[in-house]
């Protein structure tokens, strides 16, 4: 006999990307990007090591920089009537923009969600890209890698570079490409 809960996740995983949406974040989305921006930090603490201060949360500044900046822009990802996640975009007032933050909630990863949303925020402002990552999150590594391949087959590289302001983490991998418009 089969579990009834387990056709329903495999129903899911194969029509989660259907339901995939990317769009600009509000500032009516911003209550709800912070509380998406505490889980972001949670999971980035296991490898910047940051702790959150008193109060539960987080240093914050992407996140305001994001909605209030120049030359930025914050993404919601939904599914359905769900949030999944979101993408902070810098440096749109420049020659390279920056992938600065990006975020899937772990229910929503491992089914191509991640790499569908990355692929359409980067489709929405072509030219020169960079994006970077932390050594010791495999994971990580492995989704920015297949990115890479994806947007610019055989036609991106990896660089080292120290952590700003930040010399007692190990240097951060940035990956370096051309999305095409």
């Amino acid at each position: 006999m089969t579990d009834v809960s387990e056709n329903m996740n495999e129903t899911v995983n194969e029509t989660r990307t259907v339901d995939l949406r990317v769009r600009a974040a509000t500032i009516e989305d911003r209550p709800a990007v912070e509380r998406l921006w505490l889980m972001f930090r949670h999971d980035m603490s296991e490898y910047q090591g940051g702790l959150p201060a008193a109060d539960g949360t987080f240093r914050s500044e992407r996140l305001e920089s994001a909605f209030t900046g120049d030359g930025w822009a914050p993404y919601l990802l939904t599914l359905g009537d769900h949030l999944a996640g979101f993408a902070f975009v810098r440096g749109l007032d420049g020659p390279v923009r920056v992938l600065n933050s990006f975020f899937v909630v772990r229910g929503a990863r491992r089914g191509g969600v991640g790499l569908r949303a990355v692929q359409e925020v980067l489709r929405r402002h072509p030219g020169r890209w960079e994006v970077a990552f932390q050594r010791d999150n495999a994971g990580g590594a492995a989704f920015w890698h297949r990115v890479a391949e994806q947007v610019a087959p055989g036609a991106w590289r990896r660089t080292e570079r120290a952590v700003p302001g930040r010399p007692s983490l190990p240097a951060d991998l940035w990956l370096s490409f051309t999305v095409r418009g």
